[in-house]
C-alpha cells in the first residue's frame, strides 16, 4: 500500500471516528496532557494498523480495538511512572472539547467509568457505543455469557452509586 493511500484513508478514518477514540481516551487519561498524549499513540497505532485491515470488521470495530489495547498499554506504562511524573507546560489541547451542553452527569458517569478495572471499563464503553453482546464478545474475547454477567454487575453498581449522587441519575 502507498502511503499517500494510507494517509487517505487514516484521514478518513480520523475524522468519522474521531468521537469513538475520544470516548476511550477519556475513559483512560485524565488530565488535557495525558488525553493528547493518548490520542497521539491511538494515532500512530491506528496508521500502521491500516494495511492489516482486510475488512472482515467494521471500521469502527476495528479502530475500538486499537484504541482499546493502546489505551490500556499506555495506561500500565503511566502507572509505572506516576511517582515521577511532573507537570509540563500546558500545550494546546488536540482533543478539542465543546464546551456546550455540559452535563454534570456525563461527568459523573466518566468518573465512575474511570474507577473499574479496565475490562469493567472497556465493556462499559462498548455498551453505551451500542455493541451487541455477540460483537463485545468478538472485541474483548470473553463469552457472551460472561458479558452479560459483568454488564448486569456493572448497571448494579452504577444504580447503586447514582443514589449517593446529588442531583440523581
Amino acid at each position: 500500500m502507498k502511503e499517500s493511500e494510507q494517509r487517505k484513508i487514516f484521514d478518513e478514518w480520523l475524522a468519522g471516528y474521531r468521537a469513538l477514540l475520544f470516548k476511550i481516551i477519556r475513559a483512560y487519561a485524565y488530565t488535557s496532557d495525558d488525553q493528547n498524549d493518548l490520542f497521539q499513540d491511538v494515532c500512530i497505532q491506528v496508521f500502521r494498523s491500516i494495511p492489516n485491515f482486510r475488512g472482515s470488521s467494521a471500521v469502527s470495530t476495528w479502530l475500538y480495538r486499537i484504541a482499546l489495547n493502546t489505551a490500556i498499554k499506555w495506561s500500565t506504562k503511566e502507572k509505572k511512572h506516576v511517582m515521577g511524573h511532573h507537570e509540563v507546560e500546558k500545550m494546546t489541547n488536540v482533543l478539542i472539547v465543546s464546551d456546550e451542553a455540559k452535563d454534570e452527569r456525563v461527568g459523573w458517569l466518566y468518573n465512575q467509568i474511570k474507577q473499574f478495572n479496565e475490562i469493567d471499563r472497556s465493556l462499559t464503553l462498548l455498551l453505551l457505543d451500542g455493541y451487541s453482546y455477540k460483537e463485545m464478545s468478538e472485541m474483548m474475547g470473553i463469552s457472551e455469557s460472561n458479558i452479560g454477567v459483568k454488564i448486569h454487575r456493572i448497571k448494579k453498581q452504577l444504580v447503586t452509586n447514582s443514589k449517593q449522587y446529588e442531583y440523581g441519575v
